[in-house]
């Protein structure tokens, strides 16, 4: 393992209550204004059902956003998404309302007023989607249980690579760092498609991942003897100072391209890269201040020996 930070003594776990404390703030925040102020989750149209269409323009229409969402409000089709896709230069736009009907008639009066409202800048149609609002409650509920089968098997794997508190301890964090990663979304509302749910995903990765490396290191200090010279939470501290070097290499290549991809990628990928932004944060602070404690509540109770 490369070091670069050889012999650190940090107390993390010091303040390990205080972050604990702001950790179940900004959740509880986050879903009291999603239903206080917004009145529920925003769901995509992969979830909620409707229409999505892509067109090429033949012409630039970057600033024309605001025109062209003006026309289709006008059309009753509610609220509707407007979005680049790829680089500006090619001039492409995604569209998505949430108005469900039968067969194309909403995709067809969208390119109809489109077409109207820019008689001098033809377009092609490059995709067309219908999301029936059956189809986007079966994609919720598949969701759901992937979610918790995929956490299910962690605990499993953990529990038997470890031993159970050691799975319970690096499980709960998840819910954590997903209920963190999708802040943002509750916070302003921003629509919860499925590259949001794919990004949730790589994010419980990426956090069991750094989990398993710290408790790794924690099994091997306790195999070692550790608790006959430290209490746990000594333990524990020395054992996230052993693989600080490794914490930090790790998640700074993950953020550092996670951040090029929020700041460059456009927003056909703002979703995936927003969430990963948060979550990747949310994912090394929840080993150490979320997973930790667990242990050392387990240990009051249940006194871990290996």
């Amino acid at each position: 393992m490369i070091q670069f930070m050889k012999d650190t003594k940090y107390d993390f776990l010091k303040f390990s209550k205080i972050a604990i404390s702001i950790s179940v703030a900004i959740i509880a925040a986050a879903i009291l204004v999603m239903f206080v102020v917004y009145g529920g989750p925003n769901f995509s149209v992969d979830f909620a059902g409707g229409t999505v269409v892509q067109l090429k323009f033949e012409k630039a229409v970057k600033d024309d956003i605001g025109k062209i969402r003006g026309i289709v409000s006008g059309l009753g089709l509610g609220n509707p998404e407007i979005k680049t896709v790829g680089p500006v230069s090619h001039n492409e736009l995604q569209i998505t309302v949430k108005k469900k009907a039968e067969g194309s008639l909403v995709a067809d009066e969208l390119k109809a007023a489109i077409q109207k409202g820019y008689p001098d800048n033809t377009f092609e149609l490059r995709r067309q989607e219908q999301v029936g609002p059956k189809i986007g409650s079966e994609l919720r509920t598949d969701a759901i249980i992937m979610i918790i089968l995929a956490l299910a098997v962690l605990l499993v794997y953990v529990g038997f690579r470890f031993s159970l508190p050691f799975g319970v301890a690096a499980i709960i964090p998840l819910f954590h760092d997903s209920c963190i990663a999708i802040s943002p979304f509750l916070f302003f509302n921003y629509e919860m498609s499925l590259s949001t749910l794919a990004a949730v995903l790589t994010v419980v990765g990426f956090s069991i991942n750094d989990t398993i490396v710290i408790f790794d290191r924690v099994r091997e200090n306790l195999r070692g003897g550790g608790l006959r010279q430290k209490n746990l939470t000594e333990l524990l501290n020395w054992s996230i100072n052993q693989t600080l070097s490794r914490t930090i290499i790790t998640s700074l290549t993950v953020f550092s391209v996670v951040t090029f991809l929020f700041v460059l990628g456009g927003e056909s990928i703002r979703d995936f890269s927003l969430t990963m932004f948060v979550g990747t944060i949310a994912g090394v602070y929840s080993t150490i201040y979320i997973a930790s404690p667990i242990l050392i509540w387990w240990n009051k109770r249940w006194p871990i020996t290996r």
